[in-house]
């Protein structure tokens, strides 16, 4: 099954300026990058987490775990 991602719909506006209108703007190239990047973190994220809760064995999840925390920024000392 095909999975579907959501963007927000300045993004979307950003996009159809860029590709519609051929638009050059280097502040429109920024906003849609800054946009794109942070959409797959977040993508990126919600597949180590959904990992982290579904995955076969216990050390397949521990590192799924210690990863999505990783990137999440939290402190080890604030880890169970």
């Amino acid at each position: 099954m095909k999975k579907s991602v959501q963007i927000s719909y300045d993004l979307f506006i950003d996009l159809i300026k860029l590709h519609l209108f051929e638009s050059e703007d280097s502040d429109l190239w920024r906003r849609i990058s800054n946009g794109l990047n942070a959409k797959l973190d977040s993508l990126v994220m919600h597949e180590l987490y959904e990992k982290y809760k579904t995955a076969p064995s216990e050390e397949e999840r521990e590192k799924a775990r210690q990863e999505y925390l990783d990137r999440r920024g939290v402190h080890p000392d604030f880890r169970w």
